[in-house]
């Protein structure tokens, strides 16, 4: 079976208040974008070689770090508990979302793994229960299990469903080379309240948003990656209405009324990526 694991964007990000466990508590707007990872799960045959119970090979996009602690396999392993008998897999997973971009393309990755095994195994698992599982792997996991705009609160767990259909606007997508770690980014933000509450905004015409909605963690990014900030400057330039970081970087993107103008020309040796939401 054959999946595209979606891509995600975040209208507003608020860092209110910090917990007791460490973490923070946000408020955001999850919006899917159409860069897609393609996801391909196979169950094994009796007699294949392999010490995976999920042999997963990536394409296209490296992917640093262990093979055997990336999401989609910590995913089938997360299944296997409750389900025993589980087959074992191969998955081929072609990367396009880019990485550390604030984009979710990892947890896109687990939570549409998820839905895979549900359809092709006959699991069984309710969009909730799916959720409940892809949750335990990461803040923003769940989301893409449904993978249509919600507000976000908690870490990124709570999910509301929103009405927001910005169908029709061209969206702009850079991605410099510059990681943002999540650690870096979180360490000079102040946690408060917003004036107004992203939801809020996001329901009103994009033309309000550039001066009311808000990422929090631009202020502390763009002060130790200028580079962005120029990005960001850039696809106003370009004729952006409304332009922002995605999570908390390195990925920038504008919407516009109109295809814009070649970003591969703007923006060289940058990914890019421009489509219609």
């Amino acid at each position: 079976m054959t999946t595209t694991a979606v891509a995600k964007i975040n209208l507003g990000l608020n860092v209110v208040e910090k917990r007791p466990d460490g973490y923070h508590n946000l408020q955001t707007v999850f919006y899917p974008v159409p860069i897609k990872d393609v996801l391909e799960v196979v169950p094994m045959s009796e007699d294949a070689h392999s010490d995976m119970d999920c042999d997963l090979t990536v394409t296209n996009i490296p992917i640093e770090g262990d093979i055997r602690r990336n999401l989609v396999v910590r995913a089938y392993d997360l299944l296997k508990q409750d389900f025993p008998t589980l087959p074992r897999v191969r998955v081929r997973l072609e990367k396009n979302i880019p990485t550390q971009a604030g984009m979710g393309g990892g947890s896109s990755d687990c939570a549409y793994m998820i839905r895979v095994l549900n359809a092709l195994f006959g699991l069984n698992l309710s969009a909730a229960q799916m959720a409940s599982y892809a949750a335990q792997l990461g803040a923003d996991c769940a989301f893409f299990v449904y993978s249509a705009p919600c507000y976000a609160e908690g870490i990124g767990e709570v999910l509301t469903p929103i009405s927001l259909d910005l169908s029709g606007w061209h969206i702009g997508v850079v991605r410099p080379d510059i990681p943002v770690p999540t650690k870096e980014a979180f360490s000079r933000i102040r946690p408060h309240y917003p004036k107004k509450n992203c939801r809020e905004v996001v329901m009103q015409p994009v033309e309000t948003w550039r001066e009311e909605l808000v990422n929090d963690f631009e202020e502390s990014v763009f002060a130790l990656h200028p580079e962005l900030l120029a990005v960001k400057q850039q696809l106003y330039k370009m004729g952006a209405t409304y332009a922002a970081m995605s999570g908390s970087g390195s990925a920038l993107f504008g919407l516009f009324r109109g295809e814009p103008a070649s970003l591969e020309d703007a923006f060289p040796d940058m990914f890019t990526f421009c489509g219609v939401l």
